[in-house]
């Protein structure tokens, strides 16, 4: 419709049923995810589309990552540590082998692009394995000195139960969205984090263990993840919704770049 704002399609990756803890056997495989991520890209203008694990058809993922302005990436269950080059402890909890290979294909891709990228939780450790990171595969088993971390629902906490603070870099594009203190508080569900930082990338918040809560790619319009689960936040958080929102910004620029382009090729052809 002539005159309406243009509203990035943002991909969000699903996971598989079976990989989430209580789910019977006996149930159809699926691929599923929280409907919150949903809402929260929604609510600050963007349309959200759902991506199917194709991690055995490339060239089909292919053809959906071309169509998306942005990827967000969700929490959700452990990173295969075998993706960094470690062993799987016992302590490393469930995994999702087809997710892993889509989101880490994804990631590597939307780089490569300059495509913005939003990573939460599980998403941040994604973002820092594609860049050669690595992860603690269990906080409470191999830094039994840092704080707790893992304040999960199935544990009786609520998910924006504010466990602990977080201090920003004060130069980070996270603290210039976040437009607030330097310090702020957050929301923990997590018991894996950055061990060791992908190439490139810079810690933009920590907490006050040490451990990394945040990470960004200088130089690229938005390749951002954050530890915690700001979608929890989106409707009540005002500094949260400029976070979501430059997200959305950054990822309609990228598509107003890429119709320019598209534009001077064609015109190009013609001549």
């Amino acid at each position: 419709m002539s005159g309406t704002p243009y509203r990035p399609t943002i991909g969000l990756t699903t996971q598989t049923l079976h990989s989430i803890d209580g789910i019977p056997p006996a149930l159809p495989e699926s691929w599923v995810m929280n409907q919150r991520y949903f809402l929260a890209t929604t609510m600050v203008g963007g349309v959200p589309w759902m991506i199917p694990l194709f991690d055995d058809d490339l060239p089909t993922l292919r053809q959906i990552y071309e169509r998306l302005d942005g990827l967000l990436i969700p929490g959700g269950v452990d990173v295969d540590p075998r993706q960094y080059g470690e062993a799987i402890l016992p302590e490393c909890g469930n995994l999702d082998p087809s997710r892993d290979r889509v989101e880490l294909q994804l990631v590597k891709w939307a780089i490569e692009d300059g495509k913005p990228v939003f990573g939460l939780c599980r998403g941040l450790q994604i973002i820092n394995v594609v860049l050669g990171g690595t992860l603690w595969q269990d906080l409470a088993v191999q830094r039994p000195e840092l704080a707790k971390h893992d304040y999960f629902p199935t544990a009786g906490y609520a998910r924006q139960h504010l466990a602990h603070p977080v201090t920003l870099e004060p130069t980070s594009k996270l603290a210039t969205l976040l437009d607030g203190p330097q310090t702020v508080m957050v929301n923990s569900m997590h018991h894996q984090g950055i061990k060791s930082l992908g190439e490139g990338l810079i810690a933009t918040a920590t907490a006050p263990d040490g451990l990394v809560e945040a990470i960004e790619l200088p130089g690229e319009p938005f390749i951002i993840g954050v530890q915690w689960h700001p979608e929890v936040f989106e409707m009540t958080d005002p500094h949260t919704r400029h976070l979501f929102g430059g997200f959305i910004a950054a990822a309609t620029r990228f598509a107003e770049r890429a119709r320019s382009a598209s534009t001077l090729v064609g015109s190009a052809q013609e001549h």
